[in-house]
């Protein structure tokens, strides 16, 4: 899915579902958290993971639009499905530490799925001949491997 243009022809990732729903899930997030008591130190540091966790979910869609190389796409990429998988890891651990409003997980549960499914929509639009060579061999495109640098990627 092409992100829609502004009037210049720039991508606007703000208007883009994916950066939308990662606004949802941020708002959800911190509406979960501000039920956790203050006074209780583990809780109140996972509150801090999770708040950041959900703020990736937006900043690095963003980020990614913003650098257009699919290396540095991927980078981004990888970072929001990690934060969107510890975000849910989270909500274990508030359960195992004590925290009650457990009923309210499901809500954040279906909308990361929600969520995942626009990112592998949005990931599968990158385009992987756009790129630099990647010398660490991360996120190169298929078939380009980290020593087949020219020289001007240096």
């Amino acid at each position: 899915m092409l992100p829609p243009n502004d009037n210049e022809g720039f991508a606007v990732p703000e208007q883009l579902p994916l950066y939308l729903k990662g606004r949802e899930i941020f708002r959800l997030t911190k509406e979960i958290v501000s039920l956790i008591d203050e006074e209780n130190e583990i809780l109140s540091s996972l509150k801090e993971y999770m708040l950041l966790d959900a703020s990736f979910l937006t900043v690095k869609v963003v980020g990614a639009e913003a650098a257009d190389l699919y290396d540095l796409r991927m980078e981004n990429a990888t970072l929001i499905r990690k934060a969107a998988q510890d975000l849910l890891s989270h909500c274990h651990s508030l359960e195992m530490f004590g925290f009650k409003e457990v009923h309210y997980f499901q809500l954040l549960r279906d909308a990361v799925e929600e969520y995942r499914l626009l990112f592998v929509d949005w990931v599968q639009g990158f385009d992987p001949w756009n790129y630099v060579t990647d010398r660490w061999g991360l996120f190169n495109p298929p078939g380009i491997q980290p020593h087949d640098t020219e020289e001007d990627d240096f």
